[in-house]
C-alpha cells in the first residue's frame, strides 16, 4: 500500500501537487470541461484546511517541448479560482523562471499558484532540447520543480502511467511523498475489482483494435468468469473462427492470436462472449461522423456478415445475450464502446450496455468504467451517477487492467 494524503504531514508545508488539467478548450480558449479540475477540489480543500501552501503542477496538450501559446495553462486560474470561491494565481511562460521561483517562495500557507504548462520544457518527458531521450535532463528538471516545495502529492491518475518528471522523478527529492485523494480512490476501486472482486467478475472490453487490448485480456483472462466483447475488436475474433465479417476492421495479422486468446479463455473456462448478430452499413462517413446519404443500414441474421457491409454496433441479440452475464455479475470492469459510438445511429448497442451496467449497480454490483468512450456512454446514457466508479485516466486504467507497474505510483512511498 502507498502512502496516502492523511499518511503524511502537511500542515503549514509548501505542497507541490501534480493534478490533470490537459481540459478542452475551445477556439476562444475557453474551458468546455471543467471535471478535471473538479475531480482535484477535495485534495486542494484538503490542503487549505491543514494550511497548506499549494503548488499545482499540470500539462495541457502536446506542445512538444516548446512554450505554445493556445495550449497555456492560464485559463485553468480562473476557473479553479471560481470553483474554489478563493484567488489563484498563475505566472504564465515558464514553470521554472525566476518569476515563478520567486511566486512560489513569497506562497504563504492557505495560499495557491498554478504553474505554467510543464509540457513546455521537453525535459518534463525524459528528452534534452535536442529531443532525445536524456534521464539526466529529466531528474534536473524534477530537481528544479522539487525545489519549490517540501512535500509532494500525486493527484493525476491520467498521467501516472507516464514515467515524467512531475508525475515519477520528482519524487527523489522532496522530504516526502503520496496519493492525493483521487489517485488513492482510483487505486482502490481498480485495485479492488481486480484482486478482491465479488464473483461472478465480468469484463465488458470494446475499441477498435485487439492489439490495444491483448495484454489486458491477457491480464483477464486470469481474474474474471466472463468476458463480452465488441467494437470492432469483435471482428478480428469471428474471422479467426472462420466467420465472414464483409469489409469490418480486421486485425488480419492478429488472427492467430485472437484463437489462441478463445483457446486459452476455454482452458481457463472464462465465458467470452462475441457478438451473436450486428447492426452493419454499406457505407459510413468516418470524418465527418454521420451515415451518408443512400447507405444501407440493415442487422444480421446471425454472427456473419454480408459482402460489402461492415459491422457498425451489436445487435438486439448480443445485447440481450450480454444482458444475461451483465445483470448477475458483481463486479463490472468497461472499458471501450461496443460500436461507432461517435455516430448517433451506431451508439445504441454502447447506451445499452451503460444502462445494463447502471442496473447491476443498482442491485448491488460494484462497477468500474474506464476510457473516454465509456465515459461518454454513461453519461449520454444518463446514468453516470449509478455507475461505482467513473475512472479519471484512459491510459492509466488501460494499463492498470493489463497489469503494468505505472510509474508514478511505483515512485510513492509505501506506508510504514
Amino acid at each position: 500500500m502507498k502512502k496516502t494524503l492523511k499518511d503524511i504531514d502537511v500542515k503549514g508545508k509548501k505542497v507541490l501537487v501534480r493534478v490533470d488539467y490537459n481540459v478542452p478548450l475551445d477556439a476562444n480558449l475557453n474551458i468546455t470541461n471543467d471535471k478535471r479540475i473538479a475531480a482535484t477540489l477535495p485534495t486542494i480543500q484538503y490542503l487549505l484546511e491543514q494550511n497548506a501552501a499549494i503548488i499545482l503542477m499540470a500539462h495541457l496538450g502536446r506542445p512538444k517541448g516548446k512554450a505554445v501559446a493556445e495550449m497555456s495553462l492560464k485559463p485553468v486560474a480562473p476557473r479553479l479560482s471560481e470553483l474554489l470561491g478563493k484567488p489563484v494565481k498563475f505566472v504564465a511562460g515558464d514553470a521554472i523562471s525566476a518569476e515563478a521561483k520567486n511566486a512560489a517562495a513569497d506562497l504563504k500557507p492557505g495560499e495557491i499558484l498554478l504553474l505554467e504548462n510543464l509540457r513546455f520544457h521537453p525535459e518534463e518527458e525524459g528528452k534534452n532540447a535536442a529531443g532525445e531521450k536524456d534521464k539526466s535532463a529529466m531528474d534536473a528538471f524534477a530537481k528544479e520543480l522539487a525545489s519549490m516545495g517540501e512535500v509532494f502529492v500525486q493527484d493525476a491518475f491520467g498521467t501516472v502511467h507516464r514515467a515524467h518528471a512531475s508525475t515519477a522523478a520528482i519524487v527523489k527529492y522532496v522530504k516526502d511523498a503520496a496519493a492525493g485523494f483521487l489517485v488513492e480512490k482510483e487505486l482502490k476501486f481498480l485495485g479492488e475489482a481486480l484482486d478482491n472482486a465479488q464473483r461472478p467478475f465480468a469484463a465488458i472490453l470494446g475499441g477498435a483494435k485487439v492489439s490495444d487490448k491483448i495484454s489486458v485480456i491477457e491480464n483477464l483472462l486470469n481474474k474474471v468468469d466472463s468476458v463480452i466483447i465488441g467494437g470492432a475488436m469483435a471482428y478480428t475474433f469471428l474471422k479467426s473462427q472462420g466467420i465472414s465479417v464483409g469489409t469490418s476492421l480486421v486485425e488480419d495479422d492478429k488472427l492467430d492470436l485472437a484463437k489462441e486468446l478463445l483457446k486459452k479463455a476455454a482452458e481457463k473456462k472464462v465465458g467470452f462472449l462475441l457478438p451473436q448478430d450486428h447492426v452493419v452499413a454499406d457505407k459510413v462517413d468516418f470524418v465527418n461522423k454521420l451515415v451518408p446519404e443512400g447507405a444501407q443500414v440493415k442487422i444480421t441474421e446471425g454472427s456473419s456478415i454480408a459482402d460489402g457491409f461492415m459491422g457498425v454496433d451489436a445487435g438486439p441479440k448480443s445485447i440481450e445475450q450480454f444482458a444475461q452475464t451483465v445483470k448477475s455479475a458483481k463486479t463490472i470492469v468497461w472499458n471501450g464502446p461496443l460500436g461507432i459510438f461517435e455516430i448517433p445511429e451506431f451508439s445504441k448497442g454502447t447506451v445499452e450496455i451503460a444502462k445494463l451496467v447502471a442496473q447491476a449497480t443498482d442491485s448491488g454490483a460494484v462497477s468500474v468504467v474506464g476510457g473516454g468512450d465509456s465515459v461518454s456512454a454513461v453519461k449520454k446514457a444518463g446514468v453516470d451517477k449509478r455507475i461505482t466508479h467513473i475512472s479519471t485516466g484512459g491510459g492509466a486504467s488501460l494499463e492498470f487492467l493489463e497489469g503494468k507497474e505505472l510509474p508514478g505510483i511505483a515512485a510513492l512511498p509505501d506506508k510504514k
